[in-house]
């Protein structure tokens, strides 16, 4: 009997915490409707992680998180922006952005921003052991404390939406939710920018009540459009909150 235990114990360990990697997608909202992630295939392990794409869905309520790989140059007009609105954000940064702008970190943790992880060195962490996975979140939790002063880190966004049933496991055993996103648009493509009117019809054709609003702040269409995209959120009366007033889950 011993010795099928031992047989067994692996395969079903295998099997429990899966290894298969997702790329997280969504269908969009429309017209106010909600997004779905059910047609993705992952979101029963999304769930039972405890992993977030979705606020209160009850309330006009938006939760606004911004992917920082890199500085561009924009940052600093969207916390501009951010600060004459009065508006709550999250900036998920990785190793680089913490080394290199240690003034702009400071500065989102003085106006009440959160600051959330993005990776030491952005890799797909379906392909690192564990303990790796706790050094790239780790040495991004230390670094930002040392040089923000914020003490705690309870928000990571997986690096390229690229997740496991076992990379969620290990990062909500270190204390994490992990944090996707229901409203976004191919923004990143530093190349590839529109103007500001793009950016603002592409978010706003998205809008829905508990939307996480994905913004990467290299776009200077971004930076360009923020303060009308909250501006007319709120003319439609919808809320800003900051990942902190989340619903339980």
């Amino acid at each position: 009997m011993c010795l099928l235990l031992l047989l067994i114990s692996p395969i079903h360990s295998a099997l429990a915490v899966s290894d298969h990697p997702y790329h997280f997608g969504f269908k969009k909202s429309k017209n106010g409707q909600l997004p779905s992630i059910n047609e993705e295939g992952f979101k029963s392990i999304v769930d039972r992680h405890g992993a977030v794409f979705l606020g209160d869905t009850s309330k006009k309520e938006l939760y606004l998180t911004f992917d920082n790989g890199y500085e561009n140059g924009f940052t600093a007009s969207i916390l501009d922006t951010l600060l004459t609105r009065k508006v709550p954000a999250i900036f998920f940064v990785t190793g680089h952005y913490v080394k290199d702008q240690p003034e702009l970190l400071k500065r989102m943790a003085a106006e009440g921003h959160l600051i959330g992880n993005h990776s030491w060195s952005h890799p797909d962490m379906t392909t690192i052991p564990n303990a790796k996975v706790k050094e790239e979140l780790t040495k991004v939790k230390d670094s930002v404390a040392q040089v923000a002063g914020q003490k705690e880190m309870r928000y990571l966004r997986p690096p390229r939406g690229i997740f496991s049933d076992r990379t969620l496991a290990v990062s909500k055993e270190l204390g994490y939710t992990n944090v996707f996103w229901s409203v976004a648009y191919r923004d990143w493509d530093t190349k590839v920018q529109r103007g500001w009117k793009y950016a603002y019809d592409s978010v706003m054709a998205q809008m829905h009540p508990g939307a996480v609003i994905l913004l990467h702040s290299v776009s200077k269409d971004n930076a360009d459009a923020l303060g009308a995209i909250i501006d007319e959120a709120r003319k439609q009366g919808y809320e800003f909150k900051t990942l902190d007033q989340l619903p339980p889950r």
